[in-house]
């Protein structure tokens, strides 16, 4: 029977789900509050400059793949993808830098050039990553949280020793080389957690790195998007924007609909895509499973200072993704989780999609996108995001050796403040709660309601964590529990 769903937020674990719910044959409307959809992937332009304003890097393409493929479809028939060579470069120092290639090849050549006998240690190293991906992605991530027993397989009881250790451990043990170290170390950075505090089993992000490769959608991430959007549309699925949601309507245990601009609509099932913690805010106290308590002894996964700027000119020796390890990594980790704080120092990362997209920027200039990795919760005003612009470009010059300061057009900034209003993100976070050991699978935030009937969740606070292809994932999951209540 054809049922009414009411889904809350346009990010990509919404727009996912809201595929899948109307393959099923229900009729699905989605209420986004913002003016445009894609929630945290949403895209900025200003004077003929285009910006990602989430999502940058396109990683696990396998994943989207097969989200397409779930519909009879391919990726290339909503969007054309371009591997990334280099994929990105790390900079250290002056005329300190190291490129990572598109093929495993290249990058183990870089690595023994670096430190003598890395490269076999590196093949070992991806060759056991490869194993867990396999184990991960094709069959792990695709269980819906409920139950422990869905993390007990042959594969992860041989495995088990990778729960007990961390991905720092097992990086430390193989490479001596600070630069190599970090390099490994970065990818577990996108599941919101310090690598020491990772199990080794999510190396596999180092598999996504090295053995799957960068890629960017032609236009930027905004591509996948419009093309999600343009898939659900196809299977009738219905967009209302500037639409937020004032509250939850429960009837005797039982979600019936939602309130927006004082008006009711009425539905047969609720899914939200939008914050976990602000959408229990939204039902009466009674109805919350989640306390404030509960919400304050997660361990969260940064939160951003974001700068979009517009050059007049062409940035030189840069790649479309260069991340900046000049300065203490540990140091900024523990200004994140262990006593958080503005960095001295920051890392930060660089992101030029003109480079590879010359409709990204007017012609003969660059678009820039910064990235500062911030502790939630985090005091933000404008004085100290221009502190820490002038911080970051200035190290900027002086590493790529150029001065562009003065070639800026205009500067957008986007930090924990804007996360809590144009998102409704708790204490600002930008990437949902850290995948720790114990913040994994059936130990995050259900899918389903437990106290309000007809009541779902789907997204980065929910399994299987945070991120773009765990987002799509999400959106499958939840959409399969809905199917399957209404069968009972």
């Amino acid at each position: 029977m054809k049922k009414t769903i009411a889904i809350i937020g346009s990010g990509f674990s919404s727009l996912a789900a809201s595929c899948y719910l109307a393959k099923q044959g229900n009729k699905v409307t989605i209420y986004e509050k913002n003016e445009t959809i894609g929630g945290r992937a949403r895209q900025f332009k200003q004077d003929g400059f285009t910006f990602d304003m989430g999502p940058s890097w396109y990683w696990m393409p396998d994943v989207f793949e097969r989200f397409f493929n779930d519909f009879n479809k391919k990726s290339s028939n909503y969007y054309e993808l371009i591997k990334l060579n280099p994929a990105y470069r790390v900079y250290f120092g002056v005329n300190d830098f190291i490129n990572i290639y598109d093929n495993l090849e290249e990058i183990k050549t870089t690595f023994e050039n670096i430190e003598k006998g890395s490269g076999s240690k590196l093949d070992s190293f991806i060759n056991q990553a490869k194993s867990n991906y396999d184990i991960a992605i094709k069959n792990l991530v695709y269980r819906p949280g409920v139950s422990p027993l869905e993390l007990i397989t042959p594969e992860t009881i041989f495995k088990l020793n990778q729960f007990l250790s961390t991905v720092s451990t097992d990086i430390h043990k193989n490479f001596t080389n600070q630069r190599l170290i970090q390099i490994l170390e970065f990818p577990v950075l996108f599941l919101g957690a310090k690598p020491s505090k990772t199990p080794s089993f999510y190396n596999f992000m180092n598999y996504a790195d090295f053995g799957l490769g960068t890629w960017h959608p032609k236009t930027g991430m905004f591509d996948v998007v419009r093309g999600i959007e343009k898939l659900a549309l196809e299977l009738g699925v219905t967009i209302e924007t500037n639409s937020p949601i004032e509250k939850i309507i429960v009837e005797n245990t039982t979600a019936t609909g939602i309130v927006i601009n004082g008006k009711i609509i009425t539905a047969d099932i609720i899914l939200s895509g939008a914050d976990y913690q602000h959408t229990e805010m939204l039902l009466e106290k009674e109805y919350r499973v989640y306390s404030e308590k509960y919400w304050e002894s997660r361990v969260f996964a940064p939160s951003s200072l974001l700068f979009f700027v517009g050059f007049n000119k062409k940035i030189e020796n840069i790649t479309h993704h260069a991340l900046f390890f000049d300065v203490d990594f540990n140091q900024h980790a523990a200004d994140i989780y262990d006593d958080p704080k503005w960095p001295e120092n920051p890392l930060f990362y660089a992101n030029f999609p003109s480079k590879t997209d010359e409709s990204a920027a007017p012609n003969g200039m660059e678009s820039g996108f910064f990235l500062i990795p911030l502790a939630p919760g985090i005091n933000d005003t404008e004085e100290l995001r221009e502190v820490y612009f002038e911080k970051i470009i200035t190290r900027f010059e002086k590493l790529t050796q150029q001065k562009i300061k003065n070639n800026i057009i205009f500067k957008k900034s986007f930090c924990k403040n804007d996360f809590v209003s144009d998102y409704n993100a708790y204490k600002g976070n930008a990437y949902g709660m850290a995948n720790t050991l114990l913040q994994t699978a059936f130990l995050r935030p259900k899918l389903k309601s437990k106290k309000v009937r007809n009541l779902y969740f789907t997204g980065q606070l929910t399994v299987p964590g945070p991120g773009v292809p765990p987002a799509l994932i999400s959106g499958k999951l939840v959409a399969e529990l809905i199917q399957k209540s209404l069968r009972s």
